[in-house]
């Protein structure tokens, strides 16, 4: 069964066109680099978050379902909450060091 969502057709009222087909932009997502191509950076915040401490993982180059797999995958080994959105991932704490090691350990070579 095709799509079919309203949502998807927000400014469009009526078309007289027998043959009008709505056409939505969608965003290409780019490839996922290999594991060893990818330029991570790890660092801690603590600035917006409400005081709480985070630690962030940036710089993922990929489909939002791999960097969910990466965040799942993190939040799982530190057992702790977090979440990966905007090619960022967000762990709750200050985990920078095991947060580097995981990410080693799994393949991802270019980590600082």
């Amino acid at each position: 069964m095709k799509k079919n969502d309203w949502k998807d057709r927000l400014n469009i009222v009526y078309s007289t066109n027998p043959d009008f087909a709505y056409e939505t932009e969608r965003d290409n997502e780019v490839e996922t680099l290999p594991k060893n191509q990818q330029k991570l950076r790890v660092s801690v915040e603590k600035k917006g978050r409400g005081g709480k401490t985070v630690t962030v993982v940036s710089g993922f180059v990929g489909t939002e379902d791999d960097l969910k797999d990466l965040g799942k995958f993190l939040k799982t080994k530190c057992g702790v909450g977090g979440s990966a959105k905007d090619n960022e991932v967000l762990i709750q704490g200050e985990l920078k060091q095991r947060v580097i090691d995981l990410l080693k350990a799994e393949g991802y070579t270019q980590t600082k």
